[in-house]
């Protein structure tokens, strides 16, 4: 355990009149260890009761705690794992209590900026921390007597938390930038939501412009788990908690009133939907009119976008929560794929190690191979007469070659026999397939000229309708076309005859005449085999060979004028 610029000697210039208590409590933490020291610590809680609170004797006690290194040694033991630590999680607790009742109050004189800017800061963070472990630990607990003694520590330490910003506002910004306070209030459980939100209140009632110099991403969301809270539950509990916090937040600033009135258009409609009756109706109507007078002073326009809000405040609580939940299990993935990268690089060090030494070996071997025949080559030549060396040269020079010529000749007929038997297995596969496609091929021809017969049928149904249908649609055209040209060729009321009225009374002769025509034309073509029609199978309704209409177009009248 380190304590920074801090003299190793705690009685080095130290001040006068100096509590014994202190000293002795200061020399026992310095020489024991660090398992001991957190209970040591618990000792100063009675120190700093001896006293009035906010006397000059309380004052001095403080000065001396803080000169001795005993405050920067409660916050330090605020990290520790206190699951095996003799008082368990109380004794963090109690510290937490006892290192913010240290720091509220004391004026530090030599050296501020090291309390005021690095001591205070990072007793905030390891006091959020301590509160984590304890959520954690809240929501795993199983009996109710652990979760009771979890949740009364929480509450200790963010009471703890609360009392030390409240003695030094200038740490409410520390809390609220701090990633820990955003994990902690981002939870469901009902308990320590509510002991969050109520820290949140207290946050504003101590520093109501703290929202305005914050990180607009860190007030963004905040904001948006505080409506995901009211929009994703119906305890009262946490409806009210959110609601009074959503209230401190709107009083606080007009320009915060205008951010939730412009983020969360659906804001005020949920309130009053959803948590009407429900026991707060107080808060909730304050917060109500804040939002209308702010809505309508934007416009019906801005009240359009009120799902929308709604649900990007949903998605968003929804997004952080399940990035938090994937966070342990994308670590230990990396972790996974570090380590077996790591064990595949060492596999194949190994395995090139072992290569390059089977190599050497392997040369090795040949060299002493090598040596060993010239060896004996020499041998033999000193032993053999000179007039036979010639000889036996080149009987030596047969024997290599008929060696060889022996492994060629082996090596050759092991491929083909090698080829054949891949040829043999070819063989018998296509014989397979062949004698199961010939029994197939009758049943299968059946089954398609079957299938052919019925799609062949339906096309000629279809053909025949469709055929039905445009012949009505042209006789129909033609009739308005003739009704058409009668109309604008007929006389005026004034002028018109009985010979002009049986005219538009009765139907065209020769558009009957036309029909009449038509309607057998077709008739006889599709009264044909249909072996004669299969070559106009593919073509459409109205391409009918000329020679099969053989109508005479002579005396046809269509429009108003006769086509010749």
């Amino acid at each position: 355990m380190q304590i920074s610029q801090r003299d190793a000697d705690p009685y080095k210039m130290k001040p006068a009149a100096v509590d014994s208590r202190i000293l002795a409590l200061a020399a026992q933490v310095t020489e024991s260890s660090d398992r001991d020291v957190p209970v040591l610590l618990l000792k100063l809680k009675e120190i700093l009761n001896s006293t009035s609170l906010g006397s000059k004797e309380s004052q001095k006690v403080k000065q001396d705690l803080y000169y001795y290194n005993l405050v920067q040694y409660c916050m330090l033991v605020l990290k520790q794992d206190y699951s095996r630590l003799p008082g368990g999680w109380a004794t963090a607790a109690q510290l937490s209590e006892i290192l913010s009742q240290c720091c509220v109050g004391l004026e530090v004189k030599e050296d501020p900026e090291e309390f005021y800017n690095k001591l205070l800061p990072s007793a905030v963070d390891n006091l959020l921390f301590l509160g984590r472990r304890l959520q954690a630990r809240f929501i795993r607990a199983i009996k109710d007597e652990e979760k009771s003694e979890f949740l009364r520590c929480f509450r200790t330490v963010t009471d703890a938390i609360c009392w030390l910003f409240g003695g030094h506002i200038q740490l409410t910004e520390c809390v609220l930038q701090s990633n820990h306070f955003l994990q902690l209030l981002i939870t469901d459980d009902v308990e320590t939501a509510t002991a969050m939100m109520s820290m949140l209140q207290n946050i504003l009632r101590a520093n109501s412009s703290v929202l305005l110099h914050v990180d607009e991403k860190i007030l963004h969301s905040v904001l948006d788990e505080l409506v995901y809270k009211l929009s994703s539950t119906t305890n009262p509990v946490t409806g009210n908690a959110a609601t009074k916090v959503l209230l401190s937040v709107a009083e606080s600033h007009p320009q915060l009133v205008e951010l939730l009135s412009t983020r969360y258009k659906g804001l005020r409609t949920l309130l009053s939907k959803q948590w009407a009756g429900k026991g707060f109706d107080r808060n909730l109507n304050q917060l109500s009119d804040l939002l209308y007078s702010e809505s309508c002073r934007k416009g019906e326009m801005q009240r359009l976008h009120q799902a929308a809000c709604l649900i990007q405040a949903v998605w968003r609580g929804f997004l952080t929560r399940k990035r938090l939940k994937t966070l342990p299990i994308a670590v230990t993935a990396l972790q996974r794929s570090f380590r077996a990268k790591r064990k595949q690089e060492l596999q194949h060090l190994k395995r090139l190690k072992e290569d390059e030494t089977l190599r050497q070996q392997l040369q090795l071997q040949r060299q002493r191979a090598m040596r060993l025949f010239h060896e004996r080559q020499l041998t033999l030549l000193e032993i053999v007469h000179a007039g036979q060396v010639d000889r036996y040269i080149q009987e030596m020079e047969g024997k290599a070659a008929l060696t060889i010529q022996r492994h060629w000749r082996g090596y050759r007929t092991r491929r083909k026999v090698h080829q054949q038997r891949q040829s043999l297995k070819q063989h018998k596969a296509a014989v397979t397939i062949q004698r199961a496609a010939s029994q197939m091929a009758e049943e299968m021809s059946k089954e398609l000229h079957r299938q052919a017969q019925e799609k062949l049928a339906q096309y000629l149904l279809r053909s025949s309708l469709d055929r039905r249908a445009e012949q009505r649609r042209e006789a129909l055209l033609a009739q308005v076309n003739t009704d058409m040209e009668l109309l604008m060729s007929a006389p005026s009321l004034m002028e018109a005859t009985e010979k002009d009225l049986d005219v538009f009374m009765s139907r065209s002769v020769p558009v009957a005449c036309k029909a009449r025509q038509s309607h057998n034309t077709m008739l006889k073509y599709t009264r044909w085999p249909w072996w004669k029609k299969l070559g106009d199978e593919f073509m459409d309704d109205d391409m009918i060979p000329d020679d099969v209409l053989n109508t005479e177009f002579g005396t046809l009248f269509i429009g108003g004028s006769k086509s010749s």
